[in-house]
């Protein structure tokens, strides 16, 4: 076998041994597109989880009424938390505590404030989100190795989305003069279909590439104790900060409503999405929402008994590396603007997933055909060596 012969079946044996690579690739951008609307999806297959209106008027419950409402159906609950989703067909997150110590999520429903139902403890939302950005490997002590695997998939992403740029010259014309010839056989057409979804999703690849190469640095920070973080931890108010009532119990705490607006004029433009209540007599109230900048969070901590602002953290507090960092997550889920967001988000993971198995499906083929030429030469090359053995081998006519 000559070099270049010997050369080519190396080349098909590595095209072939890509072949689980790129079915990898497929599995984690499909179920990364399933991920975004996983949670509209058991949204419809479980009606409590949806804020049904009692009547086309019904106003929706402010955080204090539904925090009544809810100690009025079952007095014993202690609530933790109260989260209000940012799309309004969705029932209120509430975290709580039952005298027998089970902590559960219940569904309330925020026009009416009736508990609708517990939130189970895996659900199809959490298994596509653990499925893709993990492969289901536990985490035992700090990052999966799974995490590392579908991270790490950031790079190659990325590349391909700079050669793709390279190699398609003036690719700028796709938005212009669109091209897909769909009578011209498969592979014109998922060859036209690659290119021209490719050219339109340039932005998305993008975000996707290096948002997830963000995750694999995130994760190589964690694991070494590296933190990038100016938080600053609050400590629990003093015994002395804690007023007492007459027989020795601590005095009612301060409306949420109240407590509420004054996180409004300290911070402004702020939305209040969750109300985090103090777990015990010393602990803080947290009241967090989104503002003028939609991918990220503001917090207030207020003293739950005064309604004094202990501390807040803005925007503004951050760094300019954490403002970057902290923008990676919404950006990688479109968890960040309602469900119009997380539709577009979704659609362009569905036409990513469809590039992927179109390049899979083109370069199948293509690897199928030169290795069934390979195969042809070979064979041909095997029969003229015996062929040219077997006359080398019968006696001339000389010899006789």
């Amino acid at each position: 076998m000559s070099k270049k012969s010997r050369s080519k079946i190396w080349f098909l044996v590595h095209s072939w041994l890509a072949l689980p690579i790129w079915f990898f690739v497929l599995i984690v951008c499909v179920t990364g597109t399933l991920a975004v609307v996983s949670q509209e999806i058991v949204w419809l297959a479980n009606p409590s989880m949806r804020a049904s209106q009692p009547s086309d008027d019904a106003p929706l419950l402010s955080y204090q009424q539904v925090l009544d409402a809810i100690h009025k159906a079952e007095p014993q609950t202690v609530v933790e938390s109260i989260s209000r989703p940012d799309e309004s067909h969705f029932a209120l997150d509430v975290q709580v505590s039952y005298p027998d110590g089970r902590s559960v999520v219940v569904y309330v429903n925020p026009y009416s404030g009736v508990i609708q139902g517990v939130a189970p403890e895996f659900n199809f939302q959490a298994f596509t989100r653990a499925l893709h950005g993990w492969w289901l490997v536990p985490f035992t002590n700090g990052f999966s190795w799974g995490w590392y695997l579908v991270s790490f998939l950031g790079l190659p992403l990325l590349a391909s989305l700079v050669t793709g740029l390279v190699v398609y010259k003036r690719f700028w014309k796709g938005f212009f003069s669109p091209t897909l010839r769909i009578r011209h056989g498969a592979r014109i057409f998922w060859g036209d279909f690659h290119r021209l979804s490719g050219i339109w999703s340039i932005w998305f690849i993008a975000v996707i590439s290096i948002t997830g190469t963000w995750f694999l640095i995130q994760a190589f920070l964690f694991d070494n104790q590296v933190s990038i973080s100016t938080e600053k931890i609050i400590p629990s108010m003093s015994r002395e900060a804690v007023p007492m009532s007459a027989n020795g119990t601590p005095p009612p705490r301060i409306d949420l409503d109240r407590a509420i607006e004054i996180a409004s004029q300290q911070i402004s433009g702020l939305e209040a999405s969750f109300v985090s209540l103090p777990g015990n007599a010393y602990s803080h109230m947290d009241i967090g929402g989104r503002g003028w900048y939609p991918l990220m969070f503001q917090t207030a901590t207020l003293n739950p008994y005064s309604g004094e602002i202990a501390a807040t953290r803005l925007i503004s507090d951050r760094s300019a590396l954490e403002f970057v960092t902290e923008s990676m997550r919404p950006l990688h889920t479109g968890d960040f603007g309602g469900l119009w967001i997380k539709l577009i988000w979704a659609f362009f993971g569905l036409l990513l997933s469809m590039m992927v198995l179109s390049g899979l499906l083109i370069w199948t083929k293509r690897t199928a055909l030169a290795t069934a030429n390979a195969l042809k030469r070979s064979n041909k090359k095997q029969h003229a060596t015996k062929t040219q053995t077997a006359l080398s081998n019968e006696p001339s006519e000389a010899n006789l």
